[in-house]
C-alpha cells in the first residue's frame, strides 16, 4: 500500500480544510437547536465540488479516485462544524449517486448525475422500513408492473434527506416469496403520483441533517425508472453500502483531528492545583488516546480505500473502517468532554453536540453488530 499523497492530493486536503473554516462558517449551534438544514451551505459545497469529487467529468463531477476523495472529505471534516450536513453529502454521494453511476442506464446517469453533482437536486436513499431494520432484506415494500408503469406500496422510515429531496433510490420486492432474490431498485422523483414525504423525525444528533418516512399508495414509477435489472436490487444495494462504509467516516476522521488539537489547546492553557491540566497524568492519558485512535483510524481508512481502488472490493475492511471509526469517534467525545470538565457539557463548548452526532455512526450503514457480523462472516465463522 502506498500513501505517498501527490502534491496536488495535499494541496486538494488544504484546499477543504480552508473552504470549510471559512465559507462553512455559521450558527450552528442555534441551527442545530432548530434542526436547521442549510441548503445555501450545500449548494456552496456543491460548487466547491464536493458532491461530484468522485464522479467523472461528464456528469459535472471531478473523476477522482476514492483515495483523493476520502482524503479530501477528511480535509472538509476538519474545518466544518456542521456534521449534519456533511452527513447528508456522503448520504447522497454513496447511496444515491454511486449506485445510478454503477447499475444505471445511460439516460438515468445524463438525467440525474449532473443535478445531484451540481447542487441543484438533493438525494436520499429508502431501503429502511418500520418492520425491517437490520433485517434489510425482508422488506414489505412492494412493486407490481403495469404496463409500462410499477405500482410502489409501502413505507420507508429513517430516510435521511427526505424532507429537502428530490430524488430518491427506493429498494421494493417483486415478490416477497423470492426473498431478497425479489428486492428491486427504482429512482423515484418527488411529483410522481401516489409518493408524499410523510411526518419529519426528530433525532439524538445530526439535527441539521432532515430525516423522514416516505409513503408509497399506489405510486406510479416509470419502467425507466427502474435502476438494474428485476431481482438486482440487493447487489445494488450491497454495493452502495460498501462504498458508503468504506468512506462515510472520512470527514469524522477530520473532526477527530480538529478535535484533538482543541483539547490539547485546551489542556496546556487551563490550570488547576497550580500548573497546566495537560500535566496531570489522567489528563495526558486521554489525550494520548485520542491521538492513538486517529492514527489508527487513518490507517483503516486509507487502506480500505486503497483497497477499493486497486481491487475494486473490500467487503471486510469497509466493515472494520465503518466500525473502528464510528466507536472511536464516540470514544474521543467522551474523552474530550471529560478533558474539559463542567464547560465540556456546555452547549457554547460544542462538544456535547460532537458526542450527539457520533452516536448515529455506530447505527447509520449497518450497525456496529452488523459490522461485527460481517468480519466474523469473512473470517469463516
Amino acid at each position: 500500500m502506498d500513501f505517498g499523497w501527490t502534491r496536488e492530493q495535499l494541496e486538494l486536503r488544504d484546499a477543504m480544510r480552508k473552504f470549510a473554516l471559512k465559507e462553512l462558517k455559521d450558527d450552528i449551534i442555534n441551527r442545530d437547536k432548530k434542526e436547521e438544514f442549510s441548503r445555501d451551505l450545500w449548494e456552496k459545497c456543491a460548487r466547491m465540488g464536493i458532491q461530484g469529487l468522485p464522479f467523472p467529468e461528464e456528469y459535472g463531477g471531478s473523476n477522482a479516485d476514492i483515495l483523493t476523495t476520502v482524503l479530501a472529505m477528511e480535509g472538509l471534516g476538519y474545518g466544518c462544524k456542521d456534521a449534519g450536513l456533511l452527513f447528508s453529502i456522503n448520504a447522497q454521494m454513496w447511496s444515491i449517486q454511486m449506485p445510478i453511476l454503477r447499475f444505471g442506464s445511460n439516460t438515468q446517469k445524463n438525467k440525474y448525475l449532473p443535478k445531484l453533482c451540481n447542487g441543484q437536486w438533493i438525494g436520499a436513499h429508502g431501503m429502511t422500513e418500520p418492520d425491517s431494520g437490520s433485517d434489510s432484506f425482508s422488506l414489505s415494500t412492494s412493486a407490481r408492473l403495469d404496463g409500462d408503469h410499477y405500482i410502489l406500496n409501502g413505507t420507508k422510515t429513517f430516510v435521511t434527506n427526505a424532507p429537502v429531496a428530490d430524488v430518491f433510490v427506493i429498494f421494493a420486492t417483486i415478490d416477497k416469496r423470492k426473498g431478497f432474490m425479489g428486492v428491486t431498485g427504482f429512482i423515484v422523483e418527488k411529483g410522481f403520483y401516489g409518493f408524499q414525504i410523510s411526518k419529519r423525525i426528530e433525532k439524538m444528533g445530526l439535527k441539521t441533517s432532515p430525516m423522514a418516512e416516505l409513503i408509497f399508495e399506489d405510486c406510479k414509477v416509470p419502467v425507466e425508472n427502474r435502476l438494474g435489472r428485476e431481482g438486482g436490487g440487493a447487489a445494488i444495494f450491497n454495493d452502495s453500502m460498501e462504498w458508503e462504509r468504506s468512506c462515510i467516516l472520512a470527514c469524522n476522521l477530520g473532526a477527530m483531528e480538529k478535535q484533538l488539537e482543541t483539547c490539547i489547546k485546551y489542556a496546556k492553557e487551563r490550570k488547576q492545583f497550580n500548573k497546566p491540566i495537560g500535566k496531570c497524568q489522567s489528563v495526558a492519558n486521554k489525550l494520548a488516546d485520542m491521538k492513538v485512535r486517529i492514527d489508527t483510524a487513518r490507517l483503516i481508512l486509507y487502506k480500505v480505500a486503497w483497497m477499493k481502488k486497486t481491487q475494486g472490493q473490500a467487503v471486510m475492511d469497509a466493515a472494520i473502517a465503518k466500525l473502528y471509526l464510528s466507536e472511536s469517534w464516540i470514544k474521543s467525545c467522551l474523552d474530550a468532554i471529560q478533558i474539559h470538565g463542567g464547560y465540556g457539557y456546555t452547549a457554547e463548548y460544542e462538544l456535547e453536540r460532537s458526542l450527539r452526532d457520533s452516536v448515529g455512526g455506530t447505527l447509520y450503514s449497518g450497525t456496529s453488530e452488523i459490522q461485527r457480523n460481517i468480519i466474523a462472516r469473512h473470517l469463516g465463522l
